[in-house]
């Protein structure tokens, strides 16, 4: 009678250790795939995989040489943040200059500065998880979401990969005379313009790439329209607080005008002017330390389904022949052989940035400058550090 007791009770603890481990793994497994926060928008989350550490000699050789490059192209004239990153651990960071010369403000890891049209990243980012939510289809038109939209047969995927044929809103509301310069352009006043104007399109639609502004401030009104928030707060509430980039925000003119790094050519403060209320290809302040978290979130196992991962870095435009193409605000150079390259690039105003993001080797680059340069875009020398790619190497490259 005994034993039979005690087989009972080892069979019953049993059951109920198993019970305790499948609850656990049950709510992790819920953990994992819980995408949406309290309001139900969908978000970003965390990098909670652990990439391999690297090692104290290899950061010391890379760093050797990264610190070598660094000090070749960039010198104290500059202004310029600086990081490059493997696995998510830093590897070389640097910050010259002024955020704000006049009051002789820093540029510090924590400084905000224009991040230009890297500002698309993130803009296809949340795009791309509303896509992941079933909110938004690749092939929707634009105009079930803004009916006022003259083009009809425009679609998400055609703002996306730039392939949808319209024209650069700087240059029609400016040559054209149909807005007054004087007044703030808003998104929306892009589509009445375009509308009321009659705007035609520069190339027939998905016929071939033409890099626009246009595109990706059109998607920042349709994340407004499925979102109910304006641009700024989904963003902040879909991709900056629940990665916790403290230090990342949407300019606003009523908000923050006077309040920001300084735009330069040369040591000339560039001044605010109608296009700066646009905001989806350009806007977001950042800090490379912050943009790190985001790119490392996008190598997460919950970021978005493998299927439209894959749509994302895969090229849309093969009409020419070349190495130049673009995936879902991404662009790319595809070689004959070897893996491609992923980056982004912003120029606006005095502000130029880069973004690169080796994804094979896990190697982040992140180059903000805030006083206008192009020695921004010289980053990708770095490249055959990690990996095989046919760039001229640092000590190859022009001064």
């Amino acid at each position: 009678m005994k034993i039979r007791h005690i087989i009972f009770k080892t069979i019953l603890l049993s059951s109920v250790a198993f019970f305790i481990i499948a609850c656990g793994k049950e709510r992790e497994r819920k953990k994992e795939i819980v995408k949406n926060n309290e309001n139900g928008l969908p978000i970003m989350h965390p990098l909670e995989e652990s990439f391999p550490k690297l090692t104290a000699g290899y950061v010391n050789e890379k760093k050797h040489k990264i610190e070598q490059f660094f000090n070749k192209i960039w010198n104290q004239n500059d202004n310029v943040s600086f990081l490059v990153a493997q696995n998510g651990q830093v590897i070389y960071e640097n910050y010259l200059g002024f955020a704000n010369r006049a009051k002789g403000i820093d540029i510090t890891a924590k400084t905000p500065l224009h991040i230009a049209s890297v500002s698309k990243v993130l803009t296809a980012t949340a795009v791309l998880l509303l896509i992941d939510a079933g909110k938004i289809r690749l092939e929707q038109k634009v105009t079930e979401f803004l009916p006022d939209f003259p083009y009809p047969d425009v679609t998400v995927l055609t703002l996306l990969n730039h392939r949808s044929g319209m024209k650069n809103y700087a240059y029609f509301t400016y040559k054209t005379g149909v807005w007054d310069i004087k007044k703030e352009l808003t998104n929306e006043d892009i589509v009445s313009v375009m509308k009321n104007y009659s705007i035609p399109l520069e190339s027939k639609i998905d016929s071939r790439f033409g890099y626009c502004n246009t595109n990706y401030a059109i998607l920042a009104l349709l994340i407004e329209k499925v979102t109910h928030l304006k641009y700024p707060e989904a963003m902040q509430e879909m991709i900056f607080k629940p990665l916790g980039m403290t230090h990342t925000f949407v300019y606003e003119t009523a908000k923050h005008l006077g309040k920001v790094s300084l735009s330069y050519r040369g040591n000339m403060d560039l001044a605010v002017e109608y296009l700066d209320g646009v905001y989806g290809d350009k806007n977001i302040y950042s800090t490379p330390r912050d943009l790190l978290k985001f790119d490392m979130a996008r190598y997460s196992q919950t970021f978005l389904t493998p299927e439209l991962l894959k749509q994302v870095y895969k090229g849309y435009s093969y009409e020419k022949k070349g190495e130049r193409n673009y995936g879902l605000g991404i662009r790319m150079l595809e070689f004959d052989q070897g893996t491609p390259f992923y980056y982004h690039n912003g120029w606006w105003h005095g502000n130029t940035s880069c973004f690169i993001n080796m994804r094979k080797e896990r190697v982040t680059m992140f180059v903000i400058s805030n006083k206008f340069t192009r020695k921004t875009y010289q980053t990708k020398k770095l490249a055959p550090l990690f990996g095989d790619y046919p760039f001229k190497t640092i000590d190859e490259g022009e001064e």
